[in-house]
């Protein structure tokens, strides 16, 4: 297959809505509780590649800022790559997340109406505790944790969905989620946050 590619790593992702976002569930046919949902994430790449190059290493981040229910499309949406990646693996990090290249991502090349380019910055994802620590120079400043179960060391988790991104979901909450840039300026704080493993690619 021309342009083969996989990738596994980790997601944080932080967004507007209250208490937990309903897209997980609903598969993108429910409305975001605030009515649109505004969303960012951090990604880490422990292993991947676009053809023959290789992507382990790299952090990506996403804007998305949806209108409202997320099947429906009409998304804008940003990526951000690690500045210590080279060219070719920010190409073929560009097609993957605008779903040109079919696969998990594919959807995005249906459901994002307007893209919004790459920016090349600073990127890091570390993990202290559990809490997740995204930071996207001069634009995202993230601290994501899970939510305790009842059972001691296991986290309240979503399993065996069908949502697109990952069948297993942990349900967190942003203590700390700042988004500035393209004319937005979100203060997430307290609201609905999730973390998945990632195990993407097309073939």
């Amino acid at each position: 297959m021309a342009e083969a590619w996989t990738l596994k790593g980790e997601m944080a992702l932080s967004c507007s809505c209250t208490v937990f976002c309903p897209c997980v569930l609903s598969l993108g046919d429910h409305p975001p509780t605030e009515g649109r949902c505004q969303t960012w994430a951090g990604i880490r790449i422990d292993s991947g590649n676009f053809d023959n190059i290789d992507l382990g290493g790299i952090n990506v981040g996403l804007m998305m800022d949806l209108p409202g229910i997320m099947s429906r499309g009409n998304w804008t949406a940003a990526l951000f790559v690690d500045d210590k990646a080279a060219a070719q693996a920010v190409k073929g990090l560009t097609r993957i997340f605008t779903g040109r290249v079919g696969g998990t991502t594919h959807l995005l090349s249906i459901l994002v109406g307007q893209f919004l380019g790459v920016r090349q910055v600073p990127i890091s994802y570390e993990t202290k505790d559990e809490t997740r620590h995204v930071h996207i120079k001069d634009y995202v400043e993230g601290a994501i944790t899970p939510v305790r179960g009842k059972d001691k060391g296991e986290n309240v988790t979503i399993r065996n969905s069908q949502y697109w991104i990952a069948p297993d979901v942990i349900v967190a909450r942003a203590d700390k989620s700042r988004f500035r840039g393209f004319g937005r300026n979100w203060n997430l704080a307290g609201r609905s946050s999730e973390i998945c493993q990632l195990d993407w690619g097309n073939q």
